[in-house]
């Protein structure tokens, strides 16, 4: 008699391990920054700039905001106004992006939606398009994603496109 064996990739495995759920993606990429060209190269690059960044990359749910290293940056939908609303275990499990200054925009994001907040432990962390940003723990690749649409500490947690909106 012969047995099936189903072997999944060790970023499925560490999703489930950890408690994260997933849901489908339309996996299409961001209209507005596929439309996008840059029409010219400044004298000094943006990207060789000091301090923090985001940009978008490329990942199994389309073009996503990433940080300058290219790790994932997720928004929760818990936080309310431009305020976290995740701290003690959450902020283990889903780090916020903490920054000493505002991120620069690179590599097609959008500078105008890149802000800051401050914390209630007094640290500051960047925001993208209103939303404070974070990382999840299980990420470690650039463009990895392990915990996309996840339900965990009173809301969802979902990838960001270039225009601040969440990666259904």
């Amino acid at each position: 008699m012969m047995t099936n064996i189903r072997l999944f990739p060790i970023a499925v495995l560490t999703a489930a391990i950890a408690g994260c759920g997933s849901s489908s993606s339309s996996a299409m990429d961001d209209p507005a920054s596929a439309s996008t060209q840059a029409t010219s190269t400044p004298a000094v690059s943006v990207a060789s700039a000091r301090g923090p960044k985001v940009k978008i990359v490329s990942s199994d749910y389309g073009r996503i905001l990433a940080d300058g290293s290219g790790r994932a940056l997720y928004l929760f939908t818990a936080d309310k106004g431009n305020a976290s609303t995740c701290s003690g275990d959450c902020a283990t499990a889903w780090p916020p992006y903490i920054v000493k200054s505002k991120p620069i925009a690179i590599s097609r994001a959008k500078p105008g939606k890149v802000g800051t907040i401050r914390r209630d432990d007094g640290k500051l962390q960047a925001t993208y398009a209103g939303h404070p940003i974070y990382y999840y723990q299980g990420d470690r690749s650039p463009g990895e994603v392990n915990c996309q649409a996840a339900v965990e500490f009173g809301g969802y947690w979902y990838v960001l496109r270039s225009n601040g909106s969440a990666v259904h």
